[in-house]
């Protein structure tokens, strides 16, 4: 296909640090190997769920780290919710090829577009390496320690908290660019990046406190909360700081009159994890299988969250029968 000259549109998860580092292998790739002259960059997040598939989007696109579209000339995600519909998943499947590419065991899309199209680069960034492993890491929440996962110290999660900080759509796309060129020292360096940075720090440091005096632990060891989020940033990681035993942590963050319902299961323990992103799409949500989240709508967010409580209880009571079998 012959692509001299011409301009691609290119939809990414964002903000994300998965996102974006996907959007800049991405770019890099279709520049280099697709031929295209210019990569015109497009913000996607789960707020377009409900009227993805509606979306009548730039021609020719690439779609990465976010939900299948029939109308994707490019696409690559991993997230176990990736198709809306049987019938969306029955059109990947029917066109599937070197360009279309789905692994929901991935840890990162990063590091599954990474396998596929970064052979073909030449030059091949050198620093895309580490970028894919800190993506792998963040995305997969494979922390060494809950300490690591909220101390903060580190070059790619302070960027990553720069990104969740920054109300700027243009604040994502400029990442994708320094991506490209730059190690992830030298982004999280930058003045910009610091001050997002600088911001969330506060904002997390006040969430801590926060979170501290809303948490509980229920008797069939999940953490639960309800919080109000103006004002501050809940890190999801912090409620196995409190209570490092547990096995999943499940609450409510209240933001401008709004509800989001977040879950994860604890990364520091072994165990038969329920598919939280599965569990969550029923009620509208979705996710991977370690982590899952709800932009509540109409219902009381107590309510959807008793529902997400009663299907993690039934499906491990449903493997706990079938393994006694």
């Amino acid at each position: 296909m012959e692509t001299i000259g011409k301009v691609v549109h290119l939809y990414f998860h964002s903000p994300c640090f998965d996102g974006t580092v996907s959007a800049a292998i991405t770019s890099t790739y279709l520049e280099q190997v697709r031929g295209y002259s210019e990569v015109l960059l497009h913000n996607v997040n789960y707020q377009l769920k409900d009227r993805w598939l509606a979306a009548e989007l730039e021609h020719p696109c690439a779609i990465v780290d976010f939900l299948y579209h029939p109308a994707a000339d490019f696409w690559a995600d991993h997230h176990p919710t990736a198709f809306l519909n049987d019938e969306t998943q029955h059109h990947y499947e029917n066109r599937s090829g070197p360009d279309l590419f789905y692994d929901s065991q991935a840890p990162s899309c990063a590091g599954l577009i990474w396998r596929q199209w970064g052979t073909m680069l030449s030059p091949r960034p050198a620093h895309y390496k580490e970028l894919v492993q800190w993506a792998d890491r963040i995305d997969s929440a494979r922390y060494e320690s809950v300490e690591e996962a909220i101390s903060l110290k580190v070059p790619p999660l302070q960027i990553s908290l720069a990104l969740a900080v920054s109300r700027n759509e243009a604040f994502s796309q400029h990442l994708v660019r320094l991506f490209r060129e730059h190690s992830l020292n030298e982004v999280a360096a930058r003045p910009e990046v610091q001050t997002e940075f600088k911001k969330g720090r506060t904002l997390h440091q006040r969430g801590f406190q926060r979170l501290k005096e809303a948490i509980r632990q229920t008797e069939n060891g999940i953490v639960v909360f309800d919080v109000n989020g103006d004002g501050v940033i809940v890190n999801r990681y912090v409620p196995f700081y409190f209570y490092p035993h547990a096995r999943y942590s499940a609450g409510i963050v209240r933001t401008g009159g709004k509800a989001k319902l977040t879950a994860m299961r604890n990364p520091w323990i072994e165990f038969s994890c329920a598919p939280l992103g599965q569990l969550c799409v029923p009620l509208g949500g979705g996710g991977h299988q370690r982590v899952c989240s709800i932009l509540v709508q109409d219902e009381d967010p107590q309510m959807v969250l008793s529902k997400l409580l009663d299907s993690v209880a039934a499906w491990e009571q449903k493997r706990s029968t079938e393994a006694t079998l």
